[in-house]
């Protein structure tokens, strides 16, 4: 028999948030998962869980207007996915992790805050798109809803400064491989600083808009 949407959303989350604990993309109870549900519901990552050890029954239900239906606690970081959801109708899947080099670029003082990292490849501008920078706010502040918001309508991905990197996408598949590459890249700009570099340049980036649909 078929699992059901929701059923089937589960194990994917569960799934994947395993691959990325286990790669080291997310340590301790760090990091959180959302997807959106077709009756306009989500399923998120549940409060202090580890990505490599959830139990699918317990990831938490939520309903259209945001209370929780089933499950565990959900995440403090509803705010940050909600903002986002609301926005960016494409937006089915938000991924938000503590990823090492992705940190460690937004922390950097020297950086362009409407776009953090330049288009050093093809990959990060076709997947990532450009990088704004959000301000700080605590963990779980409401006050970030507000800031992403203006934002996450132009943009894929947000770099939360001194916390970490947002990202969506058209699936959780798809936001899973763009916060994959939106690291690589992090630790490749972070690699190449202090050398003279050759980034894509405006055409190149053109022609990837024009291709792959690219956002940058």
């Amino acid at each position: 028999m078929a699992l059901s949407e929701e059923s089937r959303l589960r194990e994917e989350i569960t799934a994947l948030g395993r691959s990325l604990f286990d790669r080291g993309l997310t340590a301790g109870s760090s990091g959180n998962i959302s997807v959106a549900l077709s009756d306009g519901g989500w399923l998120m990552t549940p409060t202090n869980a580890s990505l490599g050890r959830l139990d699918p029954a317990r990831i938490s239900r939520l309903a259209a207007d945001g209370t929780l239906v089933s499950g565990d606690k959900p995440t403090k970081e509803i705010p940050l996915h909600r903002a986002i959801y609301e926005v960016r109708g494409q937006a089915r899947a938000i991924v938000h992790l503590h990823s090492h080099y992705s940190v460690a670029v937004s922390v950097l003082r020297d950086v362009d805050p409407a776009s953090v990292l330049p288009p050093i490849t093809p990959y990060s501008v076709m997947r990532v798109g450009r990088l704004p920078l959000v301000p700080y706010f605590r963990p779980g502040d409401p006050r970030v809803a507000a800031a992403i918001s203006d934002l996450a309508t132009t943009h894929a991905a947000v770099l939360l400064a001194n916390h970490g990197p947002v990202v969506s996408g058209d699936s959780l598949e798809a936001a899973v491989y763009a916060v994959e590459e939106l690291e690589a890249t992090a630790r490749l700009f972070l690699d190449l600083k202090g050398h003279a570099c050759r980034t894509l340049d405006e055409p190149q980036i053109e022609d990837l808009r024009q291709h792959f649909g690219a956002e940058w």
